[in-house]
C-alpha cells in the first residue's frame, strides 16, 4: 500500500495518509500499525509530520503494541507494493479540463460542463464529515495493591453514546505502583472528554485520578 517504507518514497506516501488518518485502519491502533511501524528503519523526519506524530504516539506502547487487536489486511498490504492514491476520495476519476484538439470550442465547453456537473454531484452524495478526537487517557490507582484489572474493567464500562474503548496499557510510576493508559475515540458533538473523566473517576474505590496523556482530531 505505501511501497518500501525504508525509502523517502515510501514515508512520504505513508505521511499522505496520516495527513487524514490517526491509524492505518479505523479509529483505534490495530496490528496494521504494528506492521507499518516495523516496516519504517525509523522516525520519520521532520518533514514528514503527519507521519512522524504517529510514529511517535504508536512507539509510546512499547511491548503493548503486542496487545492490538488484528487488522483487516494482512501486513504485506501495507509495507510492499505500490504507493496508493488517496484514500476514500473518487474525485480523480472526474477529468474537469479533458480536452480532444479536434473538438472546436463549443463543444469543448460543453464538456467542461458535463465534467462540472458530474463533479459536483459526487461531492453531493459524500457522506457529512463526522469530527472525532482520539484521548490517551492517564488513569491513577490509590496505591500499589489496587486491582488494575478490576479498574480496567470498571474504567471499560462506561459507555455514553459516541465513545469507542481502544488498546490499553501500565506504566510504572513508581513505588511499585502503575498507571493505567486508555485509548479511546469519541465524537466530538456527542461526548464531552469532561464529563467522560467524572464518570470514570465516580469508581473512587479504584481511581485516584483521571488525566489527559494526549489528544489528537480525527
Amino acid at each position: 500500500m505505501f511501497g518500501d517504507l525504508k525509502t523517502p518514497a515510501g514515508v512520504k506516501a505513508l505521511d499522505g495518509y496520516l495527513a487524514e488518518h490517526s491509524y492505518i485502519e479505523g479509529y483505534v491502533p490495530s496490528q496494521a500499525d504494528t506492521a507499518v511501524f516495523q516496516g519504517l528503519k525509523g522516525a520519520p523526519g521532520s518533514d514528514s509530520p503527519h507521519a512522524l506524530r504517529w510514529y511517535n504516539h504508536i512507539k509510546s506502547f512499547g511491548d503493548g503494541m503486542k496487545q492490538f487487536p488484528k487488522s483487516a489486511k494482512g501486513s504485506d498490504a501495507y509495507t510492499k507494493g505500490a504507493a496508493p492514491a488517496a484514500a476514500d476520495d473518487d474525485d480523480d476519476d472526474v477529468d474537469l479540463f479533458g480536452s480532444d484538439e479536434e473538438e472546436d470550442d463549443e463543444e469543448k465547453k460543453r464538456v467542461t460542463e458535463e465534467r462540472l456537473a458530474a463533479y459536483a454531484a459526487k461531492k453531493a452524495k459524500k457522506p457529512a464529515v463526522i469530527a472525532k478526537t482520539s484521548v490517551l487517557l492517564d488513569v491513577k490507582p490509590w496505591d500499589d495493591e489496587t486491582n488494575m484489572d478490576e479498574m480496567l474493567a470498571n474504567v471499560k464500562s462506561v459507555e455514553m453514546d459516541g465513545l469507542v474503548w481502544g488498546a490499553s496499557k501500565l506504566v510504572p510510576i513508581g513505588y511499585g505502583i502503575k498507571k493505567l493508559q486508555v485509548m479511546c475515540v469519541v465524537e466530538d458533538e456527542k461526548v464531552s472528554v469532561d464529563e467522560l473523566m467524572e464518570k470514570i473517576e465516580a469508581f473512587e474505590d479504584f481511581v485516584q485520578s483521571v488525566d489527559v496523556s494526549a489528544m489528537n482530531k480525527i
